[in-house]
């Protein structure tokens, strides 16, 4: 069997130091990392882009060394997620920045993940309106950390601006969302962040040190096939970086899925 055609697995962010040795060859240049990447999955999100805005160069090689049907999703600067201010002024030189991938048709969408202080109220929602049309015409997808959001309000609002909600599996802590998969768009998007709720509040890379086991995994490819049959595209990415533990993750979670 193989991957259903309209489910993409993949990692959030490749190019990890930590990765050599498990997933890439101990001696790998740091420049081929996104070719032994692309052999194995078929999508990746970009999330250098959140704490630096890089040469368009970089997107023109990302996109040239990807095959046809590969796709990314890059994450916004954390300049529009957390500080929020002049979103027109600085969406300007990330979309200079994105442009090579935007004319290659490779950019699926954009994701912008907002902080645990960015809360649900009359004004939250306005702003995400205000950066839906500042990003426009590309598509965006939004994760909240604060449980606050999960209500009816919030769901009217992303159908209505067409943006889409971001599915997201993290610790089960006081004030964090449930693992609830549901859509406000034709496109599912999934996070998978670990269950490290001992290191989650430290911040920092071991935040992510946690690896699913296959029981986990399995409620998420049940969830997955569930928003498969009401979308024309699941992505799936796992974000339990450290040590390469999301790579191990994603293989088998596709297994699990069908693939090979």
């Amino acid at each position: 069997m193989t991957l259903p055609a309209n489910i993409r697995v993949g990692t959030s962010g490749y190019s990890f130091e930590d990765w050599r040795g498990g997933f890439y060859p101990a001696e790998i240049d740091k420049g081929k990392m996104l070719d032994f990447y692309v052999q194995h999955f078929s999508t990746v999100e970009i999330n250098s882009t959140y704490y630096r805005i890089p040469h368009p160069a970089v997107f023109y090689h990302l996109a040239r060394k990807s095959p046809q049907h590969f796709d990314f999703i890059v994450k916004v600067p954390q300049s529009l997620t957390h500080r929020r201010q002049d979103v027109e002024k600085d969406f300007a030189s990330f979309q200079q920045s994105i442009e090579p991938m935007v004319q290659s048709g490779k950019l699926s969408c954009l994701l912008a993940q907002f902080p645990y202080s960015f809360k649900y109220s009359a004004e939250s929602l306005e702003y995400i309106s205000i950066m839906s049309q500042a990003v426009a015409p590309h598509r965006l997808f939004v994760e909240f950390r604060h449980d606050g959001w999960m209500n009816r309000g919030m769901y009217d609002h992303l159908r209505a601006q067409n943006v889409g909600y971001v599915c997201v599996d993290e610790p089960q802590l006081t004030g964090l969302l449930k693992p609830e998969a549901f859509v406000t768009t034709d496109i599912g998007y999934v996070r998978l962040h670990g269950r490290n709720a001992e290191k989650w509040w430290d911040g920092g890379d071991r935040r992510y040190d946690y690896t699913y086991s296959e029981e986990e995994m399995i409620q998420w490819r049940d969830k997955v096939r569930k928003l498969a049959t009401k979308t024309t595209k699941v992505y799936v990415y796992f974000n339990n970086c450290f040590r390469g533990q999301a790579v191990a993750n994603a293989k088998q979670f596709m297994e699990l899925l069908g693939g090979r």
